[in-house]
């Protein structure tokens, strides 16, 4: 066991002292020693009851005969930090997670681990540091928030957002905006759509690292207490057998990812992590790939944003494995992969029923015969962009409009509350990506805004920064390479037309090869003067289509 190096022998008499000053008995350090990484806080919903789930997850890992030890990890919300300046520190804790876990991990000698996260970037992060580290690992979410209700119907996050640009535009009254402010986010929990959040926590069931339930079992159900003492026993049984995360998030279980994020519908944040989450596995990850998959794969979930599900109706229905089944009997998976439960999804997957045909729709029944999400190309991305296929309105599907240009997200949401943004328009926020913004916000507010005042079938958004997994709408991000690197994007003027044709996969700009030549030599690339930590994160970051990893 790594634990031996620093606890057995004499030479590590100085070592047991310390244990000794933890108050740890000679019997306990004679147990595998495993890590609880834990990302509990007092400011991040999704994280204020993950000091419950340690505390099973410890008992879990005692029973087994264990020693669990618990440190923390660190998370932001993006729903608190939207729309500021605070949202450039998003994505970039995604790395920070990474790094500071390994260091954890690689200081004090662990012999396993359990991963407590919950949200948008502490999930990938932590699975990124799972791959790094190669350890027996399981993990164990926080779970989903339930949903809101609002005049008898169910509501989310996303819901509050579409209401203040509801509320701009005189839809509805101070009074009506107060009551969902109050009852949209009901309990503690990972927002309750089909979010990034949410998305990455049910893949962490396709990539085998999370024990059946773990994306989908509400915050506050008891289930989800169980399921972490289980997945504190599980990581002892991980440990005996030297199971560890490389051995389980192979080049298949990666593809089944992908599939499984089409069937599901899952947020365009997830072509930013799994690439990430791909290259600390050392598996390539093709953005091509995606369209490929998509093209074969139905859409059999419509949970919110794109639909009136949610994922307690997620979880009632049977949950991922229920998603997985579906996809199982298409022959879309590779069902032989490993999983932390030390059997195959073959084997997880017997006797595992879909339970509500509404909420996971049979194949010849599916909400579209292609997946949630499409990556486009042209020469307005020639390496690529991503949109939320599934949360299109139809009419949105296919569209060409003139452009509205704007240099940061500021700027394009006091247009769009001022009256400025009218049908036909095609929306363009530039300077917002990876290594531009830097920190490639993720931007609710403006897409949010635009739904809210009803426009949402009739304008489109483009833009090098994201969307939220809670966006809907033509709202096209991750636009590569991005405008501080000298991407087409970066010469894109008010007026210009735009064509989108997401079936067919394509994004152009239609201005003449020789204009974009012309307009490189007199439109100079613009670079935000920033200091600290996302100074240096900007100085090596990746573009998107890469998942915006930090450059070794």
């Amino acid at each position: 066991m790594i634990k031996d190096t620093i606890v057995d022998g004499f030479q590590n008499a100085p070592h047991r002292s310390l244990y000794h000053a933890l108050g740890m008995t000679d019997e306990e350090m004679s147990r595998p020693l495993i890590g609880v990484v834990c990302s509990y806080n007092e400011i991040v919903p999704g994280h204020t009851n993950l000091d419950k789930i340690a505390q099973a997850v410890k008992l879990g890992v005692a029973m087994a005969g264990g020693t669990p030890i618990m440190f923390p990890a660190i998370t932001v919300c993006d729903g608190i930090a939207m729309g500021h300046t605070g949202m450039k520190y998003s994505l970039v804790t995604r790395d920070l997670i990474a790094d500071s876990t390994e260091a954890m991990v690689r200081a004090h000698g662990f012999d396993g681990l359990v991963m407590i996260p919950n949200c948008d970037k502490n999930v990938p992060g932590l699975l990124m540091a799972a791959a790094r580290l190669n350890i027996p690992t399981v993990f164990v979410s926080g779970g989903p928030m339930l949903a809101g209700r609002v005049n008898g119907k169910k509501r989310s996050l996303s819901s509050m957002f579409e209401a203040v640009g509801a509320y701009t535009a005189g839809k509805i009254n101070e009074e009506q905006l107060t009551e969902f402010e109050r009852k949209v986010c009901p309990t503690c929990g990972s927002c309750s759509g089909m979010y990034t959040a949410n998305s990455m926590n049910c893949l962490t069931e396709v990539l085998g690292m999370g024990l059946k339930g773990n994306g989908t079992i509400p915050a506050v159900y008891s289930a989800r207490i169980e399921l972490a003492k289980h997945a504190g026993m599980q990581v002892m049984e991980l440990v005996k057998k030297n199971i560890r995360p490389r051995d389980i998030m192979t080049a298949a279980a990666i593809k089944n990812a992908i599939t499984a994020d089409m069937a599901l519908g899952c947020s365009t944040n997830s072509m930013l992590h799994l690439p990430a989450i791909a290259n600390e596995c050392g598996v390539p990850f093709d953005l091509d790939e995606v369209n490929e998959i998509s093209e074969k794969t139905p859409n059999l979930c419509h949970l919110a944003p794109a639909g009136p599900t949610y994922m307690e109706d997620l979880n009632e229905a049977g949950g991922v494995h229920a998603v997985l089944k579906e996809l199982e009997a298409l022959n879309l998976l590779d069902t032989s992969v490993l999983t932390c439960t030390g059997k195959t999804m073959k084997e997880n997957l017997e006797g595992v029923v879909n339970l509500d045909e509404e909420v996971i729709r049979k194949p010849e029944n599916a909400f579209g015969k292609t997946g949630g999400i499409a990556v486009l190309k042209g020469n307005l991305a020639p390496d690529g962009c991503v949109v939320k296929r599934a949360a299109v309105a139809p009419e949105m599907l296919v569209h060409e409009g003139p452009a509205k240009v704007f240099e940061s997200e500021e700027e394009c949401i006091a247009a769009i509350y001022g009256g400025k943004i009218v049908k036909g328009d095609v929306v363009v926020i530039r300077y917002e990506g990876p290594a531009g913004g830097p920190g490639m916000r993720e931007m609710l507010s403006p897409t949010s805004a635009i739904a809210g005042m009803g426009l949402d079938k009739d304008v489109a958004l483009i833009t090098d920064g994201r969307f939220s997994g809670a966006t809907r709408g033509a709202s096209i991000g991750h636009v590569s390479p991005e405008a501080v690197s000298g991407g087409i994007i970066a010469y894109v003027k008010d007026g210009d037309i735009i064509s989108i044709d997401i079936p067919n996969y394509s994004i152009k700009l239609n201005v003449s090869d020789e204009e974009i030549e012309k307009r490189k030599a007199e439109m100079p690339i613009k670079k935000k003067e920033v200091s600290g930590y996302l100074k240096r994160y900007a100085a090596q970051v990746s573009s998107a289509d890469k998942g915006a990893i930090i450059n070794k």
